[in-house]
């Protein structure tokens, strides 16, 4: 269990309070706007009306005892820079902002971010990728480069092993566990056997896996 600030209650930040409460996390939540901060009472630990780019108002929420700060603010760049900056100066552990442009992630990087979440241009990414194959079911990107994909099993493969298939050797690709009858299988070796109606999670470059799966 974490103990997390969160910062900003629109829809974004309402999201995040209640995976964070699912997930048994400590939450302080705080927003500008009343309404915002009274829609997320029920998932979150504590909750202020406040004004995030005040610096007396950050003070007193003692920002160094949180493990990890989430800029949320997504209507309003100025706010959230200021607010990004201050948690920085005042001690924050680690602080991790929205972005809604490439520019605003360039600026949130150089004062104070340590991490940038991009959900518009992240979601578009796996939108693209996702509704244009026949063969991916989802995609986690990890850098510019690699990426953890579902996809299906191919018929050629089905009936054979792990082993005899060897995508590692032959692709560079990484098979990281399988997914059958809906059911993940963490636990797979050389011998484990697929089947058509299978689906695999892989870790490798995207060129490599659309040559593999013929993507």
């Amino acid at each position: 269990m974490k103990s997390v600030l969160l910062v900003g209650l629109g829809r974004f930040g309402r999201h995040i309070a209640k995976k964070l409460n699912e997930l048994g996390h400590e939450v302080m939540a705080i927003d500008k706007i009343e309404e915002r901060v009274a829609a997320v009472l029920p998932y979150v630990t504590n909750a202020q009306i406040g004004d995030s780019t005040k610096k007396e108002f950050l003070c007193s929420l003692g920002i160094s005892n949180y493990d990890v700060c989430i800029v949320a603010i997504g209507d309003d760049f100025q706010n959230s820079l200021e607010t990004t900056s201050l948690l920085r100066e005042l001690g924050a552990k680690k602080v991790v902002a929205r972005a809604a442009r490439d520019v605003h992630e360039k600026f949130l990087l150089r004062n104070g971010a340590d991490q940038v979440v991009y959900p518009e241009k992240q979601l578009a990414l796996w939108t693209a990728i996702r509704y244009t194959s026949d063969h991916i079911f989802d995609y986690i990107e990890l850098d510019k480069d690699y990426a953890i994909f579902e996809v299906t099993v191919p018929r050629q493969w089905s009936g054979k092993s792990v082993g005899e298939i060897d995508i590692r050797r032959k692709y560079r690709i990484n098979i990281l566990t399988v997914r059958q009858n809906n059911k993940l299988n963490p636990n797979i070796s050389t011998e484990t056997i697929l089947n058509e109606n299978d689906h695999l999670l892989v870790l490798g470059n995207f060129n490599d896996v659309k040559k593999c799966f013929h993507i």
